[in-house]
């Protein structure tokens, strides 16, 4: 997985901003597999800072005008 490699290298010595539009408490339902959305989770929460975003989307709004 590409991205597991990215994050490996990249622990502890640099920053890297993740973005989605699923909530992570929503990934066990999406990946199917409790185990392994655990483990993606575990790696990717770990010493994070999570921003939760909300509010209406930027996207409607550009597109209704």
């Amino acid at each position: 997985m590409i991205c597991s490699r990215c994050w490996r290298d990249r622990y502890g010595s640099r920053s890297t901003i993740m973005t989605s539009q699923l909530p992570p408490a929503k990934w066990h339902d999406q990946l199917g597999e409790a185990t392994i959305a655990d483990a993606i989770l575990d790696r990717i929460l770990h010493g994070a800072h999570r921003i939760a975003l909300k509010g209406p989307s930027r996207r409607k709004e550009k597109a209704e005008a």
